[in-house]
């Protein structure tokens, strides 16, 4: 079926390739069982039955070094517990974004405490790796969290009365404005149009997306559902939709609640040198940062370990300047309400 709003579809079982400011998305699941007393896996399973296991006890990923980009992690189910060797911790849940510039260099680690001991411990998120320009990444790291309660949702109902929601990660959904994003972020700027939503339609709801710029890179992965039609051509689920960005895209859920994750953004246009979790510009400025990190590790890890995680009943915050600035976002909700 030709299509001229479609340029092409993907199918995805793990890592989403895309454009310009977007490097890659990675889409984790796993389906842990209930806890020990450690926080880990009760059951005696093999930890290279999980994706994402590369702690000795606590699922995650201990201590590691990123330098060039941003993170934009989407947390969908379970826990993440955060620390970075600026000296900042938190730990965040289902329906959080952490936003990481990771500038001119930082450690950190991302560890995934498994809660419930009388139950199951689904996990799930994205993690979009998003690039940044040759002046942003110059700049020191920095990280921002975007909790569930504050971020903004849009209720678009159709014609036959069905319901999507669309949550506003990243800059704008019709008149709806995202959480500002970090400073030295690509997305900060109005102007660069990076959008990105994470989309729940009803079961046979329609929802109409509005065009943006021509020179934007656009993308859609129809990630839980069963099928998903997309001006009137029918997208399997797991599937990655790139999309003309000038035009207006209709989308028509299946038979069951369809998720889509949406992300646009006007590209940086400068060369792109990656060489594992270093993003810049040239293979010079690669072997300088590799060897900067030899050096100095991007300053001393604080903690205790390289995979430390918080106590089982710690609440959701996060620390910022080195541990000298503390939000408590149910604290803070409790308080407004």
């Amino acid at each position: 079926m030709s299509n001229a709003v479609i340029y092409n579809i993907t199918p995805i079982t793990f890592r989403l390739d895309l454009k310009d400011p977007f490097l890659f998305t990675a889409h984790h699941i796993d389906h842990f069982p209930a806890a020990n007393a450690d926080m880990g896996p009760k059951t005696a399973a093999e930890k290279d039955e999980f994706n994402m296991y590369y702690g000795d006890v606590v699922p995650g990923f201990p201590e590691h070094p990123h330098t060039g980009f941003e993170t934009i992690t989407l947390v969908e189910q379970g826990y993440v517990d955060h620390f970075d060797s600026l000296g900042n911790g938190g730990r965040y849940a289902a329906g959080d974004v952490q936003w990481l510039s990771t500038g001119n260099g930082v450690e950190h680690c991302e560890m995934f405490p498994l809660l419930h001991e009388d139950k199951a411990n689904p996990f799930e998120l994205f993690q979009i790796w998003f690039n940044s320009s040759a002046e942003q990444k110059a700049h020191d790291a920095d990280y921002k969290m975007f909790w569930r309660e504050e971020i903004p949702h849009v209720f678009e109902t159709d014609s036959e009365g069905k319901k999507s929601d669309i949550r506003v990660i990243s800059g704008q959904f019709k008149s709806t404005d995202a959480i500002s994003r970090p400073p030295h972020s690509w997305a900060a700027a109005a102007e660069n149009k990076v959008n990105i939503y994470l989309i729940t339609m009803q079961a046979g709801a329609e929802l109409v997306i509005p065009s943006t710029t021509s020179s934007s890179n656009r993308f859609a992965y129809f990630y839980q559902g069963n099928t998903l039609e997309i001006e009137g051509q029918t997208i399997q689920m797991k599937h990655l939709v790139e999309l003309q960005s000038d035009a207006d895209v209709h989308l028509k859920a299946g038979g069951l609640e369809a998720r889509i994750l949406w992300l646009e953004g006007e590209p940086i246009n400068e060369p792109v040198a990656m060489r594992g979790p270093f993003v810049l510009n040239t293979t010079e400025e690669l072997d300088a940062a590799f060897k900067r990190y030899r050096e100095t590790h991007f300053g001393d890890w604080p903690w205790p370990s390289p995979a430390p995680v918080f106590k089982r009943d710690q609440a959701r915050f996060a620390s910022y300047e080195g541990g000298k600035r503390v939000e408590h976002p149910e604290q803070e909700n409790s308080q407004a309400s």
